[in-house]
């Protein structure tokens, strides 16, 4: 049995010794034994009729190869080159001569070694609070352990602390200020290990009512703020609607001014029909008199008293002579 690492060059033993009696071709085949009894053996390199044929086995390709040049000498080891985790299986060794046959099996295991260990703190960092350090390797080949120390201070860990190291948590229990410092964990298996660090501080309690008071009190003068602004938006919303009424309703109540030029064509209207019933025989005797100014509206208003009211006739004398044609 060989355990390597990944990464790592391996050589698989395979020597042999020709009788007399050996007469055939000789022939020499590695094959690799699958985990599963249903799968056939996979051929990876054979040497036969004094030439080596290497092309079977894609996964390997390049880097396997005899450890002899001339397996004739009585060596057919096989080098196989940047192991990796697939590589892992048995292998047989097949060496054919005609009568002779011998064979021999050998079981590899590609180790992974530790890598991208992290490390973390798990609960409150508060005294008198439970603390868990956790560390976790995210490659390697089982069985992996983990071990932790600290790294300041004693450098030794606290009588209160509890370690598990298949898991990699190492338990503080009633935290204190003592605690605090720098912890380092190793994680390791049988060909490698990796390591990693973190800084535990331990404070003490942080004031809850304090923190609760104050987000009380911020959230009331929230409120407050968002109240006095509903306030504002509806007093100035009223302010708007009020000057908008007002306005529309002084277009709608105030009438619009008399027309003065209307006054004057009714009474002249007037008048003219009250001339035209004169006869030419009436009009005799007026002095002719040009008439070239509008009636005021003071004398439109005064026919309206029944004491000072003038006939038409009056009027008619006042006015001159018509001649009409």
């Amino acid at each position: 049995m060989f355990e390597k690492a990944q990464g790592e060059k391996v050589t698989l033993p395979c020597t042999f010794e020709l009788s007399e009696e050996d007469e055939g071709p000789l022939d020499i085949e590695w094959v690799l034994i699958p985990a599963d009894n249903q799968k056939k053996e996979q051929i990876i390199i054979m040497y036969a009729v004094d030439r080596i044929y290497n092309h079977y086995y894609a996964a390997m390709t390049g880097r396997m190869q005899f450890t002899n040049l001339d397996p004739r000498s009585g060596d057919g080891s096989l080098d196989i080159l940047n192991l990796k985790a697939a590589d892992t299986g048995t292998y047989q060794c097949k060496v054919k001569k005609a009568p002779g046959v011998q064979s021999k099996k050998i079981q590899l295991t590609v180790l992974v070694k530790p890598a991208r260990t992290k490390c973390s703190i798990e609960g409150s960092q508060e005294i008198g609070k439970d603390v868990t350090l956790k560390c976790l390797s995210q490659e390697g080949s089982p069985l992996l352990s983990y071990d932790w120390r600290r790294v300041s201070g004693t450098r030794e860990l606290p009588a209160i602390s509890m370690l598990n190291k298949n898991t990699g948590e190492l338990l503080l229990k009633n935290a204190s200020r003592e605690h605090s410092g720098t912890y380092s964990c190793v994680a390791s298996n049988r060909v490698g290990m990796d390591e990693c660090s973190v800084e535990l501080n331990v404070t003490p309690p942080v004031n809850t009512a304090g923190i609760i008071a104050g987000a009380i009190i911020g959230t009331l003068l929230g409120l407050s703020v968002l109240c006095f602004l509903i306030i504002c938006c509806c007093k100035k919303h009223r302010e708007k609607k009020y000057e908008k009424e007002v306005h529309h309703d002084i277009r709608e109540d105030v009438p619009p001014p008399k027309s003065r030029s209307s006054t004057a064509r009714s009474y002249i209207g007037s008048n003219r029909s009250s001339l035209g019933s004169m006869s030419p025989s009436n009009m005799e005797g007026y002095t002719k008199t040009p008439y070239s100014q509008v009636p005021s509206e003071d004398f439109e208003r005064a026919p309206q008293n029944p004491t000072f009211a003038p006939s038409k006739y009056d009027i008619a004398h006042k006015i001159g002579d018509i001649t009409v044609v």
